[in-house]
């Protein structure tokens, strides 16, 4: 298993700078890297100083680098899915559509970015991956999608098993299921289980690598500007709310101050200077060691003994952070997110009783 890296901060900041000068690093340190880039203009290309493809191209000694692009993943995925289909229905209808004629709709890019992640992290040929997404509210998404994609699963799947609809055509699943899946019934085996299980298992893997600092940690990336240390705060505090840890900022060529320390306190901030032509090793040696980010705060701590859970949200103040128990789970919405909190089996279940939040944490009691 890698580590996954990626760098959030306002456009401009100097995001891919930090991401290449990160990858050049591990490569350094006799890592085994791949550098992806989610913008497929030739700029990307451009920076790295070698013409990148949909495919990993070695661009030195330990890193490889690629350049997503929408439509070859999609092709790609497409193929996987009718592979997938082939091997459940009995008679497969997507046979009849092809990869190559599939258009890229909106929100898919993020989407298959990280499968095309994933898959280059259960391959086994590298140590680290450098991810150079959008850097913004799109990229936390698409880190919190495993998250959200396994509540809508779990949510949806018991109203539905709780409605009268769904009580009423359960018997009906069985004889039509028989019909249409390739399942052996007379094994008294659940027919949609080995499918369902395997997508699971898949989002609970992506949920507790995005949950551990050792698997995948991001990095702020800001300048002096007023509005670029705003949004790397914004950003800080979205990250927590899809269980992501930021282990630190990258002050990009600016001159540290004691208020921007303040303000990211208590992360570390460490000062990175301009390059100069192809000379990347001074940005090299600037950059932390990204090891480190285990110690930074940890987006959700929970006390069962003294049943509290804890979220850290900074850059958010109370105001703009909203606190609802409508469902079975505890929600949380700050900024532009939800987050439904897994409780452990202890406290799911249990109403809430009182809230507070103090020193950029919401502290919860039940």
């Amino acid at each position: 298993m890698a580590l996954i890296l990626t760098f959030l901060g306002k456009g401009g900041t100097g995001r891919t700078t930090m991401a290449i000068a990160a990858a050049k690093r591990f490569a350094q340190q006799g890592k085994r890297v791949l550098l992806a880039g989610q913008d497929s203009s030739p700029a990307f290309s451009l920076l790295v100083g070698k013409p990148l493809t949909a495919d990993p191209q070695e661009v030195s000694s330990n890193l490889q680098a690629v350049q997503f692009r929408a439509t070859a993943m999609l092709e790609r995925s497409w193929e996987e899915l009718k592979q997938q289909e082939a091997q459940y229905l009995r008679t497969p209808f997507f046979k009849a559509v092809f990869g190559q004629e599939l258009g890229v709709l909106p929100g898919m890019d993020s989407a298959l970015a990280l499968n095309a992640i994933r898959e280059y992290d259960a391959s086994g040929k590298y140590d680290v991956i450098v991810y150079d997404g959008t850097g913004d509210q799109a990229t936390l998404r698409m880190l919190g999608m495993p998250e959200i994609a396994s509540w809508y699963i779990r949510r949806f799947r018991q109203v539905f098993a709780d409605s009268d609809l769904g009580k009423t055509v359960s018997p009906f699943l069985q004889p039509l299921a028989s019909a249409v899946l390739n399942v052996n019934w007379s094994a008294g085996g659940d027919a949609f289980a080995q499918p369902a299980g395997q997508v699971n298992n898949l989002l609970d893997q992506g949920k507790e690598a995005v949950a551990n600092p050792n698997r995948v940690a991001a990095y702020l990336v800001t300048s002096g500007d007023e509005g670029a240390i705003a949004t790397a705060r914004y950003l800080w505090g979205s990250a927590q709310q899809v269980g992501l840890t930021v282990g630190g900022v990258l002050l990009n060529q600016s001159t540290p101050s004691e208020r921007i320390r303040q303000e990211f306190t208590p992360l570390p901030v460490s000062t990175i200077p301009t390059r100069t032509g192809d000379n990347w090793q001074p940005l090299m040696d600037a950059l932390p060691n990204f090891a480190d980010a285990t110690q930074a705060p940890k987006p959700i701590a929970v006390n069962v003994a003294d049943r509290k859970v804890a979220l850290f949200l900074p850059g958010f103040d109370k105001k703009q952070v909203k606190l609802t128990q409508y469902g079975p789970e505890v929600t949380i919405e700050a900024g532009d997110q939800r987050r439904n909190v897994s409780l452990p089996p202890e406290l799911r279940g249990k109403q809430v009783t009182g809230a507070k939040f103090q020193d950029g944490y919401l502290i919860i009691s039940f």
